[in-house]
């Protein structure tokens, strides 16, 4: 390849095809014709003398050769945009923007609330989206969801995300006031086991699973509990809840913040549970952009008083 002659805009045509998978998803993201994507497309085959990507069905496949160049290529422009890019000095309150977050609905009922109130005194001019994480790859949120930011329990990370911790999750059983199965507990004690065990349990699961970390920490100690039905968001949980003789493990913060309103006892598990920690995620493309780093910071504030 002669790279003095190399036309440098082909990389943005490959990364968004890395993007979406489909040159006319390129395309729309790029605001070209699929046709010129596609030529483009030609062009880079010739000058690096491979074929790229594959068709498989529907959708395209990286070659070993494109699958080396998919990490490299964005840092590369992530690098050029980084310095091409004016410094500009953030005001909140005449900031523009939006700001996605990915994250479980937990989420909506304690942070959202209190960062709608913050934006709206601090900085009005700033939208900001709460938007599901993809199932089963929550790093996936920040590229297929398009996110900002996400929230998720402490995992292993690839090297193009940074990340901070934020606050412990521990578990509180979550019943009915009028549960008869929890008749003689008083709210705050230990659930004993025979009554945790023998009641039938609602689990949030936005996979639609059956056991969570609850019975990995039941099988622990040689007991199994009644999972009778799995949701995907922690509302249908609590609402479950609140209108049948179901309980439910949750995380305490949503436990007490929603007792009295669902009119619910909560109870300390019988066993011990390791409380997951939950991180902050975000791409290291968005690490110095103004509006993206003051949002982080806020949303960030907000959840550290959530730790217990």
């Amino acid at each position: 390849m002669n790279f003095a002659t190399f036309d440098l805009n082909l990389l943005r045509v490959l990364d968004a095809i890395f993007q979406e998978g489909s040159t006319v998803k390129a395309a729309d993201r790029l605001g070209l014709s699929q046709s010129a994507v596609s030529g483009n497309l030609s062009r880079l085959r010739h000058a690096l003398g491979d074929p790229l990507f594959v068709r498989q069905g529907n959708r395209l496949v990286a070659t070993d050769y494109a699958v080396g160049l998919k990490v490299p290529v964005r840092e590369q422009l992530e690098q050029i945009e980084t310095l091409l890019s004016p410094a500009v000095q953030f005001d909140p309150a005449t900031a523009q923007g939006s700001f996605r977050i990915a994250a479980s609905d937990f989420f909506a009922e304690l942070l959202m609330p209190r960062l709608g109130d913050l934006l709206q005194r601090e900085a009005p001019g700033i939208r900001t989206q709460l938007v599901d994480l993809v199932p089963r790859d929550y790093v996936a949120s920040l590229e297929r969801r398009n996110a900002d930011l996400a929230l998720i329990p402490e995992t292993t990370l690839p090297d193009w995300v940074m990340h901070e911790r934020l606050f412990g999750s521990p578990f509180l059983v979550i019943a009915r006031r009028a549960n008869p199965g929890i008749a003689g507990l008083k709210a705050g004690q230990v659930m004993p086991f025979d009554v945790f065990c023998g009641l039938h349990h609602v689990l949030f699961s936005p996979e639609g699973n059956f056991a969570a970390m609850g019975d990995t920490a039941l099988a622990k100690v040689g007991r199994e509990r009644n999972v009778a039905m799995s949701v995907p968001v922690f509302s249908g949980v609590c609402r479950a809840v609140r209108e049948s003789d179901l309980i439910a493990l949750v995380p305490a913060q949503l436990a007490i913040d929603v007792a009295d309103s669902f009119d619910l006892q909560t109870f300390e598990p019988p066993m011990p549970i390791d409380p997951p920690l939950i991180i902050g995620i975000w791409h290291k493309r968005f690490d110095k952009a103004p509006l993206a780093a003051w949002m982080r910071e806020r949303v960030f504030t907000l959840l550290r008083a959530l730790d217990r």
